[in-house]
């Protein structure tokens, strides 16, 4: 069955390409793969933890939006959208396949000085030219149409309120990987701790297991996660990705709105939205926010009480009452760099392609870059949507991917 425990060891000696981390990521890219008629390769899957329950994935908040200020991003997200929303039609009509929607409540930017307000009516040009339903509000609109928001301070809004909000991202990842592996995707609990290059050193040979067996590959894809640099290293080859830890929170309210909260981007990074229809979710980052270890899930206790807690109290005065239900620390893959994707071949090891540095996107992004990465195993291209500005080379060449609305 699709859904039972993984294998320890591969069936074969060599596959067309592996797939390093079996997350959404790699399992978005295996799906895609079987899903390409022009490909009838060899697929292995290395999962290190078939339970997945550390991975970035598992600790999502699973929302997507349309309000970023590069267009591919925009057009990255509106896929994503599409694809969820006609979840069972992408996946052949398979009835077992649920109908999905999106709870569509939208972002909520909020600008308190009039130079982030232009970077909102800047990134609101761009949406609109994709096809996006942004709308900017001022204060005085805000307050009209969300009363229980405090904006003494704001100076404008940005939110958009179609096909942006929350999704089951948790079905979405079951659906790939279920569908993948029966479709002849092999996946296996184990753990490649070396990658050996041919003697030219431009392309992997192949992939050596904690297990002990070593599996030729035409291709390999780094599907890590927050581990994308570690395995970038196994083949002499620099990433910079790391662990970074972002808190959540999921409380009630004594007093619960009367309409939905979308979810709110508080000036001081501290967002919030619907999760329940009772229950709310916070998040935020750690201060300072290093680098931390893979199995570091620790909460900050006293980031709630001191700095949370208290945003949220002062721009949702109904909200002064309120109480933790459950929390939890994930990890972004952050990319040092300039906190957008790394996708594609390496310039110099041509068949070591890089599948990493999300940042926080990578649910909502994972459609797109799945079929994206999965075109370029096939066709050496990038054909539905050019994903080219991704490439590792903008990081050798010192050329950051701007994006400005980056949470």
């Amino acid at each position: 069955m699709a859904s039972g425990a993984f294998a320890k060891s591969p069936g074969q000696a060599s596959y067309d390409v592996i797939i390093i981390g079996g997350a959404i990521m790699g399992s978005s890219t295996a799906w895609f793969l079987t899903d390409n008629r022009d490909f009838d390769g060899s697929v292995l899957v290395v999962e290190r933890d078939p339970s997945f329950e550390a991975c970035s994935t598992a600790h999502t908040n699973s929302c997507v939006r349309q309000q970023f200020s590069e267009e591919l991003n925009v057009r990255i997200s509106q896929f994503t959208a599409d694809f969820v929303k006609n979840l069972r039609a992408h996946m052949g009509g398979d009835e077992r396949v649920p109908e999905l929607g999106i709870q569509s409540y939208g972002y909520m930017y909020l600008a308190d000085n009039e130079g982030f307000a232009d970077v909102l009516r800047a990134n609101q040009k761009v949406q609109l030219d994709c096809g996006a339903e942004t709308q900017l509000m001022r204060a005085e609109e805000i307050a009209a149409k969300y009363p229980f928001y405090n904006v003494d301070d704001i100076v404008l809004g940005s939110i958009n309120t179609k096909d942006e909000g929350y999704w089951d991202g948790g079905t979405v990842f079951d659906w790939f990987r279920r569908s993948a592996r029966e479709r002849g995707v092999e996946y296996i609990d184990n753990e490649v701790v070396a990658i050996t290059k041919n003697a030219a050193g431009n392309r992997v040979e192949s992939v050596t297991l904690a297990s002990g067996e070593v599996v030729a590959c035409g291709q390999v894809v780094n599907a890590s996660g927050p581990r994308g640099a570690r395995t970038a290293a196994m083949a002499g080859l620099e990433l910079p990705v790391e662990p970074r830890k972002r808190f959540t929170w999921i409380f009630s309210a004594e007093q619960p709105l009367e309409q939905e909260l979308p979810l709110t981007i508080d000036p001081s990074g501290v967002h919030m939205r619907q999760d329940g229809p009772r229950t709310y979710l916070a998040g935020c980052a750690a201060d300072p926010d290093p680098a931390v270890a893979f199995d570091d899930f620790a909460m900050d206790h006293n980031r709630w009480q001191d700095h949370v807690w208290p945003i949220i109290a002062t721009r949702i005065p109904q909200f002064e009452a309120i109480k933790v239900v459950t929390e939890w620390a994930g990890h972004y893959a952050f990319n040092t760099f300039d906190q957008n994707a790394v996708v594609g071949p390496h310039m110099e090891v041509e068949n070591f392609l890089f599948l990493n540095g999300f940042s926080g996107h990578g649910l909502q992004q994972s459609p797109a870059m799945g079929r994206g990465t999965a075109e370029w195993l096939t066709y050496g291209a990038f054909r539905a949507l050019d994903l080219t500005p991704f490439r590792y080379d903008r990081i050798a060449q010192g050329r950051p991917f701007v994006e400005k609305a980056v949470i």
